[in-house]
């Protein structure tokens, strides 16, 4: 294997590949990326027996061929190069690299002991690159990160009709976000549980190339399901969780409310940032609605308190409300709007946290459902 590529092609191929590698592999070879080039396209990918990522580059082949390397050294390099066309070439059990006056000479792992990636699934439909990726951030951040619970650490994907609609929660906020697609199937009806992480990653890294975002899905028996996203030259794949007994969270949502407050977004999280800073890991801050505006407290009777007011257009009774200081600032963060609606059954029963329009009302498509604190005043 023989071929001259680009830099920065190269070094965001193996970025993306690399990113994806276990960091404890239960093989060795499974730590490695694999190069192979055929008619003059270099294929870098990498597989842990869950999620697979492969994406195509051109290079100047002068030999086809392949070469299985450690991913994460070969990431590091690549990004440290400067600015010149890479010369690549396998000799014996070894890679050589030479870039400008640099060179680098890394030793090679079998390919014939490397497991062949796993065939995308069938598309189900297409997607706007950029909104999925938005999308998939407002979501994901509600997802669980304890992996001894795995169905909380996905994301349930429900796809019907026109609509995908995602979901998370890790049993103390909730996000629901709705977005149009175009399926291949308009009268598409299905559910999958897809790993939070893996998704994010992906969907981030397909939002900035612009065009759309393919999602294929094969269901299976419990842990046999695949996804798989592919844009531009990329795709990834990756096993589904068993999302057979996940709970009918949307039931969360309270079909009414008693009190509503719009807030400045931006406003809100510097003034949640600066109070919490007095608060413990496990102290909620409260929020103190009423006709006059917002005051934001943290901190006990006898340890270190803080509050500051803020203005805030309040209806219904007098409220105060305590919440997880982290959990309150992801969901504000994650809204896309400047003004933040804030809807209350009571101080015991869930909040949701909306996006408004410019005519202050709630925009409809994402909602961020939040449990309160209880706290003794």
């Amino acid at each position: 294997m023989k071929f001259r590529v680009e830099r920065d092609a190269l070094a965001e191929a193996v970025a993306w590949t690399a990113k994806s590698l276990p960091s404890r592999p239960s093989v060795p070879v499974l730590a490695g990326v694999m190069l192979r080039v055929t008619d003059g396209n270099l294929r870098v990918s990498g597989f842990d027996y869950e999620v697979s990522s492969q994406v195509t580059v051109e290079v100047q082949g002068d030999a086809d061929g392949a070469a299985l390397v450690s991913g994460r050294l070969l990431a590091e390099i690549t990004k440290a190069l400067p600015a010149k066309p890479v010369d690549i070439a396998a000799v014996g059990a070894h890679l050589e690299l030479v870039c400008g006056s640099a060179r680098f000479t890394l030793p090679t792992m079998p390919v014939e002991d490397y497991p062949a990636l796993p065939e995308m699934p069938q598309s189900a439909g297409t997607v706007d690159a950029a909104a999925f990726a938005t999308a998939v951030s407002q979501v994901a951040i509600a997802a669980g990160r304890d992996e001894t619970l795995p169905m909380m650490t996905g994301v349930r994907v429900e796809l019907s009709g026109s609509t995908l609609s995602m979901l998370a929660t890790d049993r103390y906020r909730l996000a629901l976000r709705e977005i149009q697609w175009r399926p291949d199937d308009p009268e598409v009806s299905i559910n999958a549980l897809v790993p939070a992480r893996t998704l994010n990653d992906t969907a981030k890294a397909l939002g900035p190339l612009g065009g759309e975002v393919t999602l294929a899905l094969a269901q299976g028996a419990a842990g046999e399901g695949m996804v798989g996203l592919a844009g531009g030259t990329r795709r990834t794949t990756s096993r589904l969780l068993d999302g057979a007994n996940y709970p009918p969270v949307r039931s969360l949502f309270p079909a009414t409310h008693n009190a509503e407050a719009r807030v400045p977004v931006s406003t809100l999280i510097e003034v949640v940032k600066r109070v919490a800073l007095v608060a413990e890991r496990t102290t909620p801050v409260l929020l103190s609605f009423s006709a006059d505006g917002l005051v934001v407290e943290a901190g006990g009777s006898e340890e270190a308190r803080a509050s500051e007011a803020m203005e805030a257009a309040f209806t219904g009774d007098a409220l105060t409300i305590g919440f997880n200081p982290q959990y309150l600032i992801d969901g504000l963060a994650n809204l896309g709007s400047q003004t933040a609606v804030l809807s209350f059954v009571d101080a015991f029963k869930p909040a949701v946290i909306s996006p408004a329009g410019e005519d202050g009302e709630a925009i409809p498509g994402y909602r961020y459902l939040i449990m309160p604190i209880r706290v003794s005043r």
